[in-house]
């Protein structure tokens, strides 16, 4: 028997279609909607169901059913609430996760729907219970207890209630007040500040008095002496650990049972095993202070009816300990009840159905034919697929080989030329909303050995110390690249072999084929990559096996350049490996190859033909985030999931990672311990090998350190983040009790730094070496590679665009003007210069003097002093010359479009059959009208040109506009 949505009660019709809480109470065993205002408030005689809808970022809906039982509500009503949420899961598809939460023994995750708590009423339909508040207000005393999320229980408004391990608060007519005990850790004492806020707004309307005190402040304090007074003056609290309330379990085992027509049944066996699990049957797994039903895909929805009710009386015994109840059907188990198992397959997860593009491929599906990469995706769909990276790609990059204890500067040419047996050190700074970023990264090669990693990373973390942990750092292993790694990079190379005295000894003494990189020997580069700015050529064996019909690739020897194109690569991947080409083969005639018409000299050097694959090589994609706290001690890592997470939830005090599945990041407070800052890295390889989510996470999985008040953007993208608090001194609880107290105002702030006005990417001070993504180009080089009009526009754009990579432009020329104009279609200058030498005799006025070619250009980690100077606050009038020019550089933008003539978009398109003449090629969209502009960007110009320069061309690009 199936379970539609039409078979529910009509209160939970229509549910769970989009993302949010719906919440609704049991009124005579029948579901009642809750109003969302009234979402979070809870009576203690009543029964709830509560269903969060999650959109994943597939865009698949998933669905928790938690249902709640007050302490007072009736078990009959906890049988039937129970069988409603087996129907309400059977009609939402059967794979929502149902929890039982008991009135102050609820899950964090039921608790993280209500932050910062929920207070449970007296009273409930049964009892009569009016919803009027009363007129006079009562005097109570709540205990907090949690880090992470807070559970709060009223209790007896006495002094022998009072102790020293917990907080308590103290709710009066005019003052709310918060006792911590001095053994309550200031993460408790921070979260129980939230509580406060919330009965303040809830109970007072805002409007009452806060005060906080210390446990041992004696009556000389005055808010410590009103307190005391309350409980008829201060005696010293009993020494002695407090009591708890809740049960502890006294676990016999984990035990497995079979459920055989409503009764429990003991299935015998020495060891816990996946194939233990009949999917034609419902079982139960008692795990002392975790109960879990697990439900056969085969099942009826009587027999989940059954199995709910069976494991419903385990909580009738008055010996069983107050404990959870999770159910879960089979293929979609959390990773809870997949913990119990001694062993669980990898594989034995449903995925979710695949469904191919087009008739064409939904019929070869229905034969058998896997369709999977058999059906082109257009360049918009693709791009959309594409990760943002979310850092700024215009800033200054520098780039180290490591050999041995040493790291060699690398000049401007080959910063993005790297071996696979040998380890680099990245350091990048580029302008961020409110000061200049960060990242020393370690790349290590999946040849390299052991000495150079180990001495990369150790030279890396020092570099980041001696630049006081301002930089965000990333461990980076060869094929596990992260998308800001590429961007940062843009055209990366990898060569097979290496080139440090570690690897060369290696070789040496295992006797093993030196296969390092030559460039008159035969080579292999498959060529990948999402535009110019993201794109890479790797080295890989010269065999046959190696193509694929999904990429496009170069093929050196003997004198002989081939290039090969797969039947299933687009324009786009095409025009990427001419771009890739012009770096590896510059300047040499090609011979281009099409799959399925290869002449036998390219068949030769490949050592034969032979059959290989057609499936697009793709990399992992990020899936949703998670956040746990870390507690990391004698190399014993022990972590928390922090749900429905928020920047609140960052304590100053403690370590956590992010994890996104492709990336983790580990989050370091100011006041972490000293001595645990060093073991930060060994923590995330820790929980990498710990694998906590069961996600298959590879130990070579992208590693980034952030430290609290240096968080890059593409970390702090995953919250609604606020700076200003982060720029916070002092532990938790003082910063949330100066927003408490101080209406919001940061008790210090931190000395902002300067965005440097600069865009250079120079690596070095010599400006005889720009590192310049220009290809070498020719007259005879279209000729040679029979180029499209279409390329031959974009590669003029981006050859002559080269302002990210030169040094600092004179005065006279802005930066702005500098970007947007390429050198040979820059305008007259003379039109320019009134308002340029504006902006320059202003910048003038604030501007240093610059370094002479003796003197280190200044950045981080150059010297302390350097390093103070740079964060030394700036005068106010600094920072509105700053603000003017920037607005100044925007209405001159503004200005400039409203004199550009106009032109059809069709017409401004870099693959138009009949282009637009005399137009500037790196400001395509300024020359369309402003209705045809908002309707292909879906927002004006001004909002348009408000956007990061990255952003920019990204938007471009997908309407083929760059």
């Amino acid at each position: 028997m199936t379970f539609s949505m039409r078979d529910l009660d009509q209160a939970l019709q229509g549910c769970g279609q989009k993302s949010g809480i719906e919440i609704w109470r049991i009124e005579n065993f029948k579901p009642v909607a809750v109003p969302k205002e009234s979402h979070g408030k809870f009576f203690t005689g009543d029964s709830y169901i509560v269903l969060k809808t999650t959109a994943s970022r597939s865009g698949s809906l998933h669905h928790d059913i938690h249902y709640w039982l007050g302490k007072d509500s009736s078990q009959d009503e906890a049988g039937s609430v129970a069988v409603m949420t087996v129907e309400l899961d059977s009609a939402l598809g059967g794979r929502a996760v149902q929890y039982r939460e008991v009135q102050g023994q609820e899950t964090e995750k039921f608790l993280s729907y209500f932050k910062p708590c929920i207070i449970p009423q007296e009273g409930g339909v049964a009892s009569g219970f009016n919803h009027v508040k009363p007129e006079e207000h009562q005097t109570r005393l709540y205990i907090c207890k949690g880090k992470h999320v807070v559970r709060v229980k009223e209790v007896p408004f006495v002094r022998s209630t009072l102790n020293h391990d917990d907080v308590f608060i103290l709710d009066t007519e005019s003052k709310i007040f918060q006792f911590s005990g001095s053994k309550s850790s200031i993460q408790e004492r921070a979260k129980a500040l939230e509580v406060v806020q919330y009965i303040k707004d809830t109970y007072h309307d805002g409007k009452c008095e806060i005060a906080a005190v210390e446990d041992g402040r004696m009556m000389a304090d005055a808010e410590a002496g009103e307190f005391w007074g309350l409980f008829g003056g201060f005696a010293p609290l009993p020494k002695k650990p407090a009591v708890s309330d809740d049960q502890t379990a006294e676990s016999d085992g984990i035990k497995l049972f079979s459920v055989e027509k409503g009764k429990r049944e003991p299935i015998e066996a020495e060891s816990l095993q996946k194939e233990l699990l009949d999917t034609n049957k419902c079982y139960i797994l008692d795990c002392g202070l975790e109960l879990f039903v697990w439900k056969g895909r085969s099942t009826s929805i009587d027999q989940r009816k059954s199995a709910s009710q069976a494991a419903e009386e385990c909580f009738r015994s008055p010996e069983r300990p107050k404990s959870n109840l999770v159910s879960v059907m089979e293929g979609f188990e959390t990773v809870m009840f997949r913990s119990k198992f001694d062993s669980w397959p990898a594989t034995s997860t449903v995925a979710e159905p695949q469904q191919g593009r087009g008739k064409v491929a939904a019929l070869l599906q229905r034969q058998g034919v896997n369709v999977q990469g058999l059906v082109k995706t257009s360049s918009s769909s693709s791009s959309k697929d594409e990760p943002k990276p979310y850092i700024d790609a215009t800033g200054n990059l520098q780039v180290w080989r490591v050999n041995g204890e040493e790291k060699i500067l690398l000049e401007a040419a080959e910063q993005s030329k790297f071996y696979s047996g040998d380890c680099y050190i990245v350091q990048y700074s580029y302008p961020g909303e409110d000061r200049e970023e960060h990242l020393v990264g370690t790349w290590l090669g999946k040849q390299s050995v052991e000495e150079d990693r180990t001495s990369a990373i150790s030279i890396a973390s020092k570099m980041v110390e001696s630049m006081k942990f301002m930089p965000a750092q990333a461990r980076i292993y060869e094929g596990k690249e992260p998308i800001q790694f590429f961007v940062i990079m843009q055209s990366f190379i990898t060569f097979k072999g290496g080139l440090s005295d570690a690897f060369k000894k290696y070789v040496a003494e295992n006797k093993v084929p030196d296969t390092t990189y030559d460039v008159q020997g035969v080579a292999l580069f498959r060529v990948q990559g999402s535009g110019p700015e993201n794109m890479q050529a790797i080295q890989i064996e010269a065999v046959s096996t190696g193509l694929n019909s999904s990429h496009c690739y170069i093929l050196h020897g003997d004198s002989t350049v081939f290039t090969w194109c797969g039947n299933l690569t687009s324009l786009d991947d095409k025009e990427l490996m001419e771009r890739m080409l012009d770096l590896i083969k510059p300047n040499e005639h090609t011979k281009a190859q099409k799959e399925g018409s290869e002449c036998e000299q390219f068949w030769e050097l490949l050592g034969g033909k032979s059959e290989y694959p057609s499936q697009k090589i793709k990399k992992d994609g990020e899936s949703d985030p998670h956040l746990f706290s870390c507690t990391f001690s004698n190399e014993n890592l022990k972590v928390t999931e922090i749900f429905n997470f928020t920047q609140d939830d960052l304590m100053t005090e403690d370590i956590f990672i992010l994890d996104c599945h492709t990336e983790i990041f580990v989050w370091v407070g100011q006041q972490v311990d000293p001595k645990k800052k060093p073991q930060v890295l060994a923590i995330g390889e820790k929980f990498l090998k710990h694998d906590f989510l069961l996600e298959n996470l590879t130990s070579e999985t992208p590693i980034y350190i952030v430290t609290e008040g240096n968080e890059p953007p593409f970390f702090t993208r995953f919250f609604t983040w606020d700076s200003s608090k982060s720029a916070m001194h002092g532990n938790s609880f003082q910063k949330k009790l100066a927003v408490l107290t101080n209406k919001g105002k940061p008790l210090l702030d931190k000395p902002k730094r300067r965005v440097p006005v600069y865009s250079s990417r120079s690596s070095v001070p010599d400006k005889s070496q720009p590192r310049s993504r220009s290809m070498t180009s020719s007259p005879d080089r279209a000729r040679v590679r029979g180029r499209s009009p279409a390329f031959n526009a974009l590669a003029a754009n981006f050859e002559k665009l080269g302002t990210r990579n030169q040094s600092t432009p004179p005065p006279m020329v802005s930066p702005l003007v500098r970007k947007l104009y390429p050198k040979s279609l820059a305008p007259d200058l003379t039109k320019l210069a009134p308002k340029s030498a504006a902006i320059a005799a202003r910048t003038a006025l604030f501007e240093k003097p610059k370094p002479t070619p003796q003197e280190a250009p200044t950045s981080p980690g150059t010297s302390e002093a350097a390093t103070n100077e740079a964060e030394a606050p700036k005068p106010t009038s600094e920072e509105e010359s700053m603000n003017s020019i920037n607005e100044d550089s925007k209405e001159e933008e503004a200005e400039e479009d409203s004199n550009l003539p106009t032109f059809p978009y069709e017409r401004l398109k870099t693959d138009s059959e009949d282009p637009a003449p005399d137009i500037d090629l790196a400001r395509r969209e300024a020359y369309m009208s402003a209705a045809e502009f908002k309707e292909k960007f879906e927002m004006t110009k001004s909002e348009f040109y408000k956007l990061p320069k990255w952003k920019q061309n990204k938007l471009k690009m997908a309407v083929h506009l760059f």
